[in-house]
């Protein structure tokens, strides 16, 4: 493997600024414009979509924190000094790595003919299964993104889906929100269960032999009434399952909404609709 003597000092000169302005504006000038092309001559080996796909490979194997400059340059078998000729640092490369994933891809087939719930329907479950399959994704601060072509193009057909809705702009981009923030919360709750064993040296059958003794004496003190009141499979439904009763819990409110805002509607002269 290629070896780089000035890999640490590399790493930290290149670090220095990534969470200023000037990072963000960085990562967007490389997001929808890239790198200016090489001149003619024999096609480089190392591209910058080789970098992004290689950076995803590590945080898909071992997380985020094994993610860095050094390691990405010892996969590719190059010195760490090359990387920055395609991207200017570890911030930078993270921003194009969450675009690359945020690339809807096939969930846009058909998208022009789905209702709004199966818009939401679809989005929420690409959203699962995308943290599912890049459970590094849960560790990222999502609040301020940089927002690149995949990003855009994935929030577009959504918006699109619901343009219909007798709902205000605003209201629709909470909805949105909402839907949001209980694919990530329940992700999170289902990755933090299936990384529990690992975290913690002790699989399921021994942590629940610990704990089911105690429940047991518990439900039988009268003090938990309703607990123990429980069918005996109560917390059995699997993650697929739960997922889906939630998101339909979820929907059938929005479309309760719905109708009544379109009672309501029906009464209000055409300039006193939402979204005029």
């Amino acid at each position: 493997m290629y070896s780089d003597s000035n890999t640490a000092y590399a790493d930290d000169i290149m670090q220095s600024d990534s969470d200023t302005p000037t990072r963000f504006s960085r990562s967007a000038e490389l997001l929808w414009r890239g790198r200016e092309r090489p001149a003619p001559g024999p096609k480089p080996a190392l591209t910058l979509d080789r970098i992004v796909d290689t950076a995803i490979g590590v945080a898909d194997a071992d997380g985020l924190d094994a993610l860095s400059m050094r390691r990405i340059a010892r996969e590719l078998d190059v010195g760490t000094m090359s990387l920055y000729r395609y991207v200017p640092g570890k911030a930078e490369l993270l921003d194009l790595m969450l675009d690359r994933v945020s690339d809807p891809g096939t969930l846009l087939d058909g998208a022009e003919d789905r209702s709004w719930r199966e818009t939401l329907e679809v989005s929420a479950s690409g959203s699962r299964t995308l943290y599912l399959k890049h459970p590094w994704l849960i560790q990222v601060n999502w609040a301020r993104p940089v927002f690149g072509p995949n990003t855009v193009a994935g929030v577009e057909w959504v918006v699109a889906g619901l343009a219909d809705l007798p709902l205000t702009d605003q209201e629709k981009v909470m909805v949105l929100t909402a839907v949001d923030a209980y694919v990530t919360g329940s992700v999170r709750q289902q990755i933090m269960y299936q990384n529990a064993a690992e975290e913690t040296g002790v699989s399921d059958e021994e942590f629940w032999a610990t704990q089911t003794p105690v429940l047991e004496r518990a439900m039988a003190s009268g003090n938990f009434p309703a607990m123990a009141a429980l069918a005996a499979n109560s917390f059995d439904a699997g993650w697929d399952e739960t997922f889906a009763f939630g998101l339909r819990c979820l929907l059938d409110g929005l479309a309760g909404l719905l109708e009544r805002q379109r009672g309501t509607m029906e009464g209000l002269p055409a300039e006193g609709q939402p979204g005029d």
